[in-house]
């Protein structure tokens, strides 16, 4: 066997350290940034405590598996870092993990978003959320080149047969907006500046991208009759679809990313109108016209293949949605026979669990119980539902990138 002097391993193992550190310092991959804004379900409303309904459907079954750790406790992700306002008092940061929702006992997309990319690139990544609820695009996160918020004749009209001061109606809007577009470009900058604040282990040396940004808001828009009086019919939300290609164009300009992807989660609450039931379908045209709105930058000449849309719809559950309303017609019936019958409160609580306890199945008693925290128009407060969106925002990112490589 051949044997080298000792002085001849110094040198052989000096060089094995040198090649070492030089193979790792150039297989290290720039920190990834994704920027996501929006407004409450951006925040995001699904309670840790309704983790257990994503494993009652085999379909989501490995999410789930993917969004808890074998002790059955939320995954904190090692390789994904986060830097929340909006939804606390103050900035929140650490390794991403459930508790960055609207509160410290929720989610919303950014938990299952990070776990996904972090699956999708070996990369370091950084989450930026910016997320404040009850906004709107039309005011609150007005882009600069959207010009001054315009009333529109009809909304005039209303304001001054109601007897409103106009000047000081204007005056408030005026200062209103924008503010919260401000915010946000303001804190994405305020992390740039030093991100060792957020990653200790940060290596300037080797840097950062801005790989991405997702917007998930809308629903003060699409409730919001005066600004938009024609909504229900087509073009009603043009204002919307010119605000929102303002914001792309103004964010990628302000942070000097001209190429920087960027994904729209297009508000699906209810699920797909074609699949409504009696109870929705009032909804159903100004539900379609919102979407179709949202959508429409990516169809922009200049957007193609560097915008993307993710109907969040296809997240939407809807046999929750079904048992909700099957309880919700028990509920009410129970009540109508109550007043009839003329019993007291103890006398009507009964009546009430005995007629969800006959009319309801095991499972549909089970899925309502475990699978809904909040109001529908926060997703029912289901991780199912947001854990999905999540999902659905960082794949359709991963793509985005991918076409555009």
């Amino acid at each position: 066997m051949m044997r080298f002097p000792s002085h001849c391993l110094w040198v052989l193992l000096c060089f094995w350290n040198l090649s070492s550190t030089a193979l790792s310092e150039d297989t290290k991959k720039p920190l990834q940034i994704y920027i996501l804004a929006g407004q409450s379900n951006m925040q995001g409303h699904a309670k840790i405590s309704t983790f257990e309904h994503i494993g009652m459907d085999a379909a989501t079954k490995p999410m789930l598996d993917l969004m808890i750790d074998a002790k059955g406790k939320p995954t904190v992700c090692q390789r994904v870092w986060i830097s929340s306002i909006g939804c606390a008092e103050s900035e929140q940061t650490g390794k991403l993990t459930a508790g960055f929702g609207a509160s410290p006992e929720k989610i919303g997309p950014e938990f299952t978003f990070g776990i996904y990319t972090q699956m999708l690139t070996d990369a370091p990544i950084l989450i930026i959320k910016t997320s404040w609820g009850g906004k709107s695009l039309h005011t609150d996160f007005r882009p600069p080149s959207a010009g001054p918020y315009v009333f529109n004749e009809t909304l005039l009209s209303n304001l001054a047969k109601q007897g409103k001061d106009l000047s000081a109606i204007r005056a408030a809007k005026e200062k209103e907006t924008g503010v919260y577009y401000r915010q946000m470009i303001d804190h994405v900058k305020y992390v740039l500046s030093d991100i060792q604040r957020i990653i200790p282990d940060y290596d300037s040396s080797v840097g950062y991208e801005l790989a991405g940004f997702a917007w998930f808001q809308g629903w003060n828009d699409m409730v919001d009759s005066g600004t938009y009086p024609n909504r229900d019919k087509p073009g009603g939300y043009d204002q919307y679809s010119q605000a929102l290609a303002h914001l792309i164009r103004d964010v990628r300009t302000e942070l000097k990313a001209p190429k920087m992807p960027f994904v729209i989660g297009v508000l699906g609450v209810g699920g797909p109108t074609d699949q409504y039931g009696a109870d929705q379908l009032r909804y159903k045209s100004t539900h379609d016209q919102f979407r179709a709105a949202m959508a429409a930058p990516a169809l922009l000449p200049e957007f193609q293949g560097n915008v993307a849309t993710v109907l969040t719809e296809k997240y939407w559950d809807g046999e929750l949605t079904r048992a909700k309303a099957k309880d919700r017609e028990l509920e009410q019936k129970a009540k109508l026979q109550a007043k009839e019958e003329k019993l007291r409160p103890d006398q009507e609580k009964a009546l009430v669990d005995r007629m969800r306890r006959e009319g309801l199945s095991d499972r549909e008693r089970s899925i309502i119980d475990k699978g809904i925290s909040n109001l529908e128009f926060h997703y029912l407060g289901s991780a199912k539902i947001l854990g999905g969106v999540g999902k659905g925002l960082a794949e359709a990112m991963a793509q985005l990138r991918r076409d555009m490589n």
